[in-house]
């Protein structure tokens, strides 16, 4: 075959490749309108992460699965945006760490809304001015987000997703390295690259601010400095790239949570959140948490927080795997509540992919 009739082979499969898109789209669209009628949510985890699923078994190759999962997550965020008018609320500016795992999970074509503060995010969901929010909860290297936490002790929105982003990080700057003598960026983030920055950048000043993205721009503005942001920075504000992937952990992965009105149904693959308060005696806790290891229930996580009422009085944030629709963990947690001040389900919903 010469590259011409290759070229035509290529233009006829275009054309059934849209000719589907569209008919999909259709059916699609009818989905929603059945939606609507029956007040249910636009986005739904578990179907996500079903036909998710049903790609990566479809797909043998040679299309690898991230570049399959990349170009139906689009088509996804397309049918969304046709759906509905969807607005995504996320922890700002744009190009940060949060703004990529939103863009991440709900692809380009939805409507995102940057706020300044994680109270703002739930702010935004609970008074419905944006559909769902997306916010941090913990690092691998730097541990949990107070913040969030301290959130979802007072809201009654619930988690309907997570998703992971591996953190590369990046120096970034206009001008030379040789000529950097301060840096910007979050605290969090000068400590998940503490080991680099000591060796490569010894007596550069290091300046704390509330986003990479400030940094970026404070970068830009002031002479002989830099910013430690993402790649992402580097596009949105053409701004040179000094050195990449300088986190002192290649594996530095932070997880986010999307908080919604309702969480998701079963897939066979879910994870549960909880928080629970226990009365202040001898073995309140422990009684407590053996609920999950008579019941036989994995629990993957636990954060405790200060209590708002009272002080030196504690609020656990637990996960656990499971859905709260099985058997198993609806007993536990029936029995966990015999054991509680306060017991709330925060969400049930589809373990993200590491």
């Amino acid at each position: 075959m010469n590259l011409d009739h290759l070229r035509v082979q290529i233009d006829s499969l275009d054309s059934e490749i849209v000719r589907l898109l569209n008919e999909r789209i259709n059916v699609v669209l009818e989905i929603g309108e059945e939606k609507k009628k029956a007040g249910a949510e636009v986005y739904v985890p578990s179907r996500e992460r079903a036909v998710f699923d049903k790609i990566r078994s479809l797909n043998s190759g040679p299309l690898p699965d991230e570049a399959a999962h990349a170009i139906y997550r689009e088509i996804m965020s397309a049918a969304l945006a046709l759906e509905t008018e969807m607005k995504i609320a996320y922890l700002g500016p744009e190009a940060t760490f949060t703004h990529q795992a939103a863009r991440n999970k709900f692809g380009v074509s939805v409507d995102y809304i940057a706020t300044s503060t994680i109270g703002e995010v739930f702010d935004c969901v609970q008074n419905r001015s944006a559909d769902y929010g997306v916010v941090p909860v913990e690092n691998s290297t730097e541990g949990a987000v107070t913040h969030t936490f301290d959130q979802f002790a007072t809201t009654p929105l619930k988690i309907c997703a997570e998703a992971y982003l591996p953190i590369s990080l990046t120096l970034l700057s206009d001008q030379p390295s040789n000529e950097v003598n301060l840096i910007f960026s979050k605290q969090e983030v000068f400590g998940q690259c503490r080991s680099w920055l000591t060796a490569n950048m010894p007596n550069v000043k290091l300046s704390p601010v509330e986003s990479t993205t400030k940094a970026v721009k404070l970068a830009l503005e002031t002479p002989g400095a830099a910013a430690i942001a993402s790649v992402m920075a580097s596009d949105m504000y053409d701004v040179d790239v000094l050195a990449e992937n300088i986190q002192d952990m290649q594996g530095n992965t932070t997880r986010f949570l999307i908080i919604g009105q309702e969480y998701s149904a079963p897939t066979g693959c879910d994870k549960t959140s909880i928080v629970f308060g226990v009365k202040h005696k001898v073995g309140a806790l422990y009684d407590a948490l053996s609920v999950f290891k008579t019941d036989n229930i994995n629990m993957t996580k636990i954060e405790s927080r200060p209590s708002r009422n009272k002080a030196w009085e504690y609020y656990f944030f637990v996960d656990i795997d499971g859905h709260v629709e099985q058997p198993e963990v609806k007993r536990a947690l029936d029995e966990l509540q015999e054991h509680c001040t306060l017991m709330t389900i925060l969400g049930s919903y589809p373990k993200a992919e590491i």
